[in-house]
């Protein structure tokens, strides 16, 4: 999964920083002005790193145009045996995003330019789901579940949908809505856990849950199942990664195969009688519900 979150750690990712610093409890980021300086601690291409106790602090060269979404991949990378897990993933990942450009509203929106540019043409390691996606949507009405940045539904915005994008995160939300309105792409957006989403039955002509299933215990994988059965008035579509092992970083508890895909089909069934199952594979797997 290449899509970072914010959904894990509520932090502010609009709260006032100096300029070229973010800091928050425990982590600190900065971008690197000049040449590199030997110091002590952690050094790889692009990043430094040490710690001191319980203290972490990260400077980085990276470029106004070097923010997108595959940050988490050079993360990943270059910074994997740093980084004790998604809290420091997901801080670090904001710090580099806000000490890059001034301004915490300007920061983001050349983040989301810059992540949907590389969606939308295909360079993206992302993309090809993204294309999948869209390509299964039916009708007008798209509810997405567990959207965190909300590239998959400024992306259906675009395309003339009207899209209600969710997550748990209010922050994130909040987020999405503010630079939605600076990218003229409007959608709705609503904070609520994916297993009790308050909006009516048949809400939505297609709900989907792009890789948001890794997130979560198979019990609660299930009941996010239900309620898309439930919000759904003619499809549901899953997709999920397959790995070899959850990626901890990314916050992937969970591993899937085509095996785990049919047991949710096979669900789906008893739920809603009638159903039509479809399971594929495409750059991971994706679950199709069609209702009758």
């Amino acid at each position: 999964m290449i899509v970072a979150l914010l959904d894990r750690v509520e932090v502010d990712p609009l709260a006032p920083a100096p300029r070229g610093t973010w800091s928050a409890p425990g982590v600190q980021v900065r971008r690197r002005r000049g040449p590199h300086a030997p110091h002590p601690g952690t050094c790889t291409a692009r990043f430094c790193a040490r710690r001191r106790g319980d203290s972490l602090t990260v400077d980085h060269d990276l470029s106004p145009a070097e923010l997108t979404d595959e940050l988490a991949i050079l993360l990943t990378e270059q910074l994997g045996g740093i980084l004790r897990g998604q809290a420091d993933f997901e801080l670090v990942f904001t710090g580099i995003v806000r000490s890059t450009i001034d301004g915490a509203l300007p920061a983001w929106v050349r983040f989301y330019r810059n992540s949907l540019a590389a969606l939308e043409t295909g360079t993206a390691t992302f993309a090809p789901v993204h294309r999948r996606a869209a390509e299964l949507v039916v009708g007008h009405r798209l509810l997405d579940l567990g959207s965190c940045f909300g590239f998959f539904p400024l992306r259906m915005s675009q395309l003339g949908f009207d899209v209600t994008a969710t997550d748990l995160s209010a922050p994130t939300m909040d987020l999405l809505a503010r630079v939605s309105v600076r990218l003229r792409r409007p959608l709705t957006t609503l904070a609520c856990d994916a297993t009790h989403v308050p909006l009516p039955d048949n809400t939505a002509d297609t709900v989907t849950a792009l890789h948001l299933l890794e997130h979560l215990p198979a019990a609660a994988g299930d009941a996010v199942l239900t309620e898309a059965l439930r919000l759904a008035r003619r499809r549901v579509v899953l997709a999920v990664p397959f790995e070899d092992e959850p990626q901890a970083c990314y916050g992937h508890i969970r591993r899937f195969d085509t095996a785990e895909l049919v047991r949710l089909g096979e669900r789906a069934r008893e739920l809603r009688p009638g159903v039509r199952v479809t399971v594929s594979e495409h750059h991971g797997g994706w679950l199709v519900l069609d209702l009758a």
